[in-house]
């Protein structure tokens, strides 16, 4: 099973049973104060900000928090500015990864990355290390119970996706960057809720991991998508359905 959908999968399982809303708020309006930053505040006309407040909706973000990111972003209110970063590395056995970074300080966000790798047995590349070995897409994750995989293709297929693949209790479906939106505005349009919808990069080739190995880059990504500056983790592994089964019964 390829791990870009499945941490995916299990990362959004695991934020709903977090208790630590806090943090993920914070994530989710540096997420909406950015996109504000950059396309203004209507998100009609702004597709970042569009899917920052459907992310932020979906983990149950109160109004109020969302409002006043939108009010920071649009220059209503003081607030921080952040800077995109996408950090670079190699996890246990040899399992590259990527960091989406959202921060007001890379002097700060920098070393603490930094340390998390070492100390979970991989390494922070340099820029361009392994970026190369993804591509970007935009996913969608839609629970399968309810669902006939032949009507879901035909409403995908028809509004620009190019995959859909049934990823243990979800259909995941991927499309084209410049698809992303119609195949969002197609789902909704349809009645078809989606758990998870992102703009992600899919790795072109996997590492396949033995149990051990697992373990190691499960806890690595974990503490990484705990760190405050990182919005989205993303690696090639692929691991069995037995690894997969033992890792989600310890949930």
């Amino acid at each position: 099973m390829a791990g870009h959908s499945h941490w995916a999968n299990i990362s959004h399982k695991k934020g709903k049973q977090d208790k630590k809303r806090g943090a993920l708020f914070t994530k989710l309006s540096k997420a909406i104060i950015a996109a504000c930053k950059r396309g203004g505040g209507d998100p009609d006309s702004n597709l970042a900000l569009r899917y920052a407040l459907d992310k932020a909706r979906k983990s149950s973000m109160p109004r109020d928090n969302i409002d006043r990111a939108i009010k920071k972003g649009t220059g209503e209110s003081s607030g921080d500015i952040y800077e995109n970063l996408l950090y670079e590395g190699y996890g246990p056995g040899g399992v590259a990864v990527l960091c989406d970074i959202l921060t007001e300080n890379r002097n700060r966000t920098a070393p603490e990355v930094r340390k998390i790798f070492e100390y979970r047995g991989g390494n922070l590349g340099t820029s361009g290390s392994v970026a190369w070995m993804f591509e970007r897409k935009g996913m969608f994750l839609i629970p399968a119970l309810g669902q006939t995989e032949d009507k879901l293709m035909e409403i995908v297929l028809e509004a620009g996706a190019d995959d859909l693949s049934l990823q243990g209790e979800s259909f995941q479906v991927l499309c084209p960057l410049d698809q992303f939106d119609s195949v969002s505005k197609t789902l909704e349009a349809a009645g078809v809720s989606t758990t998870l919808s992102e703009v992600t990069r899919i790795p072109q080739n996997t590492v396949e991991l033995d149990a051990e190995n697992a373990n190691e880059v499960f806890m690595l990504l974990e503490e990484l998508e705990e760190h405050e500056d990182i919005q989205n983790v993303t690696a090639n592994f692929s691991v069995s359905e037995e690894i997969m089964a033992a890792y989600n019964s310890d949930d």
